[in-house]
């Protein structure tokens, strides 16, 4: 009997064996990919919405390429890029933002952080930033003073880049698109000083660009009557619509980055307010948008990331990107996939994770990727470490919504406003047309509105 037991389990080691022996045969890759060292790249975003949902789709699809390529070489070893993913709730609450980013550091012990969103959150993320001498690769936190901290004390915020430009220079783009609608406006409505109302999120990031909008529309030949400021957690705007409506605006200029940016687009259709509606709303930039709003968004105008041809990576990366994860991408994705690829040219280059080494070589970067090319602004800015914009770097196209489909109309070959050049965005967009781009069309409600009125 008991020379019987021992046969018994004799055979059923040998069979463990040998599935272990034919496991290893088999799956040589995957046991070669986990031996490999780790990059461990934290991922700080709202991840209940949308936005902080592209900022970890991005580098999630950019690891999975770079890992399937060969990785990351240090001094002949290969390293993966591992994403680890944070909800930092920041539009929310500014503690829990503190507490995604110090989760990261200090648990998951991850070597790099990307993401963060509002501006009061990174604000305060940036604090822990510097105290454990991270790089931080920004996607949000649009506030210049974010940037004017690394100007004033270098040594302590020199480890915070940001991936796409602050508020203030962001929204000459915004301007320049606004250029021909007021044209349109002037010339189709007959209107000699179109009338512009701001619309935008009480965020700290849109303080500079109302201060900008009160100052560039009147230099554009307009009259800004007013501005209404409601919460990203509004769910109803009927109020500051018929506000709007009531004080003659022909032009809604919105900036909005939260949530209550799909209500924006929802209702001004809904409502069929006679008035324009441009700006930047990231809700619009949704391929999701259209469905959301029940098309009441027809004919809003934003800044975003159309299906468009920015560089030759831009398209490739979109049709990727909608093939993974059944959406298009919005611009929270792509900053976040060109990051990784960089920062991988940046570690190679460097031979070392090191922050401190890392910096001066991430500070010479220029890399054409899906959103342009990426060049930091130097260290004698007024804003170091900030993203370089214009024709011949990154640059944020204008989309309308029409029918079902987000088009671009801008840059469209023409010169940008005298007065938005003059107020300090670069020139030269004359020389830039996205392949593609179609006129802005004035809604034809608001056309019948203005006609009737006459």
């Amino acid at each position: 009997m008991k020379k019987m037991i021992r046969v018994k389990f004799s055979s059923y080691f040998s069979f463990l064996f040998l599935i272990a022996v034919v496991s290893v045969a088999f799956c040589p890759l995957n046991l070669h990919a986990e031996s490999n060292k780790k990059i461990r790249i934290g991922v700080s975003a709202p991840m209940k919405f949308v936005v902080g949902q592209h900022i970890a789709k991005g580098p999630k699809m950019a690891a999975d390429e770079i890992n399937a390529a060969g990785g990351v070489v240090i001094n002949g070893e290969q390293y993966d890029y591992e994403v680890i993913v944070a909800d930092d709730n920041c539009f929310l609450s500014v503690t829990d933002a503190v507490s995604a980013i110090e989760r990261l550091i200090t648990v998951n012990k991850v070597n790099f952080v990307l993401g963060g969103y509002s501006s009061q959150g990174t604000l305060a993320q940036q604090e822990v930033m510097a105290d454990n001498k991270i790089i931080y690769l920004a996607t949000g936190g649009l506030h210049p003073e974010l940037n004017r901290r690394v100007a004033k004390n270098y040594d302590r915020y020199k480890y915070w880049f940001r991936l796409y430009v602050c508020s203030e220079p962001q929204a000459f783009f915004y301007f320049s698109h606004a250029g021909a609608v007021v044209a349109k406006i002037k010339s189709e409505l007959g209107v000699e000083k179109p009338k512009v109302a701001l619309l935008m999120d009480k965020a700290v990031w849109n303080e500079p660009i109302a201060q900008l909008a009160k100052k560039l529309f009147p230099l554009m030949g307009c009259e800004v009557i007013g501005e209404w400021r409601p919460s990203v957690q509004a769910t109803n705007l009927t109020a500051e619509y018929s506000a709007i409506k009531s004080a003659g605006a022909h032009i809604i200029f919105q900036a909005s980055a939260g949530p209550v940016g799909s209500i924006y687009g929802k209702q001004w259709g809904e409502l069929k307010i006679p008035a324009c509606l441009i700006g930047i709303n990231v809700e619009a930039g949704k391929t999701s948008h259209w469905e959301g709003t029940r098309g009441m968004c027809n004919y809003e105008q934003t800044a975003g990331t159309p299906r468009c041809n920015i560089t030759e990576k831009t398209i490739p990366f979109w049709d990727k990107f909608v093939e993974r994860y059944k959406e298009g991408p919005m611009y929270t994705a792509n900053i976040n996939y060109d990051a990784l690829f960089y920062l991988k040219d940046a570690i190679e280059k460097a031979g070392t994770l090191d922050s401190d080494t890392l910096i001066p070589i991430l500070e010479k970067t220029d890399y054409a990727g899906t959103v342009g090319r990426t060049v930091f602004t130097p260290l004698d800015h007024e804003r170091p470490h900030d993203l370089m914009i214009g024709p011949d770097s990154t640059y944020q196209p204008g989309a309308q919504w029409r029918d079902g489909k987000l088009l671009p109309v801008w840059p469209d070959g023409r010169e940008i406003h005298p007065a938005v050049i003059a107020a300090g965005f670069p020139s030269g967009w004359d020389k830039v047309k996205i392949a593609g781009a179609v006129e802005y069309q004035i809604p034809p409600w608001v056309k019948k509105y203005w006609k009737e009125k006459k």
